[in-house]
């Protein structure tokens, strides 16, 4: 199996990405620059990890949705190939089209930086395959603007389809108010594009892939996607 890690100006967390894969998981990853206009060849899953992708200037990750790797990673999810964006990376997929919704400030308006329970709500994507129904993970997050938004049809279609795959929700996976540390609608933590293959998710699992470094709960996911690609 061969991963892309794409790295933009001011990502922080592709050695993270990189170090999981490679070292944990034994999975043959690269970085990939994003001015780049083409993936490593046979790529079978592609991270957009996570960071401050040029400062955040304007919106986060409407630049680096501009950028040129994003060519290949339109066209990778076309052919059904798995892509998951982490944080920063969930917002570049989302100013790229590649998911719907947009991303606003944190309701408290503060840098969020802490340890959150997500639970699983969907199994029906490369990143969530081998999770147990309604399983709770324990991951962290670092940003200020995880305020998931869409309209109501949007919302209503990701719920019927099933395309909310991680929620916010205490550590017994009990939804509440409480639980969710942006405001994201529905407390959504994590949704996936309609043919399921393409994911955006808030925390991050490549900082809970250890349990030195509190929880290895994150491994949970990578090694789904591992699972379905039979490697």
């Amino acid at each position: 199996m061969k991963a892309a890690v794409v790295v933009f100006p001011g990502s922080n967390c592709d050695a993270d990405t990189l170090y999981v894969l490679k070292n944990l998981l034994g999975i043959d990853a690269r970085y990939v620059w994003h001015g780049e206009n083409c993936l490593h060849e046979n790529t079978d899953l592609v991270v957009l990890p996570g960071g401050f992708s040029h400062g955040d200037y304007l919106r986060t990750g409407a630049m680096a949705a501009r950028a040129p790797i994003m060519t290949a990673v339109r066209n990778h999810a076309a052919y059904g190939k798995p892509v998951l964006g982490i944080c920063n990376g969930f917002q570049i997929l989302l100013e790229a089209g590649l998911l719907p919704g947009a991303m606003l400030p944190n309701t408290s308006t503060q840098f969020r930086c802490e340890w959150v329970h997500i639970r699983v709500e969907s199994l029906e994507t490369p990143f969530s395959s081998t999770c147990r129904p309604e399983q709770v993970l324990r991951l962290p997050i670092a940003h200020g603007e995880g305020n998931y938004v869409i309209d109501h049809d949007g919302l209503s279609e990701l719920q019927d389809q099933e395309r909310i795959v991680y929620r916010y929700t205490t550590a017994e996976g009990i939804d509440s108010p409480d639980a969710n540390p942006n405001g994201s609608m529905d407390n959504i933590a994590g949704i996936c594009s309609s043919d399921r293959n393409v994911v955006g998710m808030m925390p991050h699992p490549e900082r809970a892939s250890e349990e030195s470094l509190g929880s290895q709960d994150g491994l949970t996911i990578w090694e789904s996607v591992l699972d379905g690609m039979g490697d």
